[in-house]
């Protein structure tokens, strides 16, 4: 189907989904639509890379999120029990107060560690003992992508993260353990590391 095919079979739907007294809000509308023209933009995506909650935020209220995540982590908070802290105590939540008016606990629910993927180089998230992640095995061997070795995602859990601080520099290394029970020590996980891991669309928050 062409673009154009597309929208119209959408409108359709929107239309037969008011003549059935149950029609889409505009933000619905609008998120269906999205969907489509992402997969159009990159046809070996699937619908489930493009659904990620943090695509519903405009610009500015994203980094405004992002900004309060990473602080949150920072400080070694949950930034998702700090919001919910705020709601059930009526607290103001000042700059991401707009996710408790505007899109409530059902859209908060809805994010996963894996939909920070993308925002990774600013290490938005930090890893904890716990979390699920995928490593990239370029880690280990030359990777290129068009030669002999590609590039291959293998999931694995963190056991132990640690802080190294010297008079130099400090950095992080983080040692994971695979499904089959090896493990392995990412140097600078964040440092000069961050592009070989991601996080795991089974991650906990």
């Amino acid at each position: 189907m062409t673009p154009d095919e597309i929208e119209v079979a959408l409108q359709a739907a929107f239309n037969r989904c008011e003549t059935a007294s149950c029609p889409l809000t505009d933000m619905q509308k609008q998120i269906l639509l999205q969907v489509v023209e992402q997969i159009q933009k990159n046809p070996n995506s699937t619908v489930s890379d493009c659904d990620n909650p943090l695509d519903e935020l405009t610009s500015q209220e994203l980094q405004a999120f992002l900004r309060f995540v990473k602080a949150q982590e920072e400080k070694n908070f949950s930034w998702k029990v700090k919001l919910l802290n705020d709601w059930l105590q009526e607290n103001d939540s000042k700059e991401v107060q707009f996710i408790r008016d505007r899109y409530g606990l059902q859209w908060l629910n809805r994010i996963q560690p894996y939909h920070f993927n993308r925002f990774s180089f600013e290490d938005t998230l930090k890893l904890k003992v716990g979390d699920r992640i995928e490593i990239c095995n370029a880690l280990w061997e030359w990777v290129q992508d068009d030669g002999p070795c590609t590039r291959e995602w293998f999931p694995c859990v963190v056991i132990q993260v640690d802080e190294v601080k010297n008079s130099h520099d400090s950095f992080t290394n983080c040692i994971i353990r695979f499904n089959n029970g090896a493990e392995y020590e990412i140097q600078g996980v964040y440092e000069w590391n961050r592009y070989y891991w991601r996080w795991a669309n089974d991650g906990k928050l």
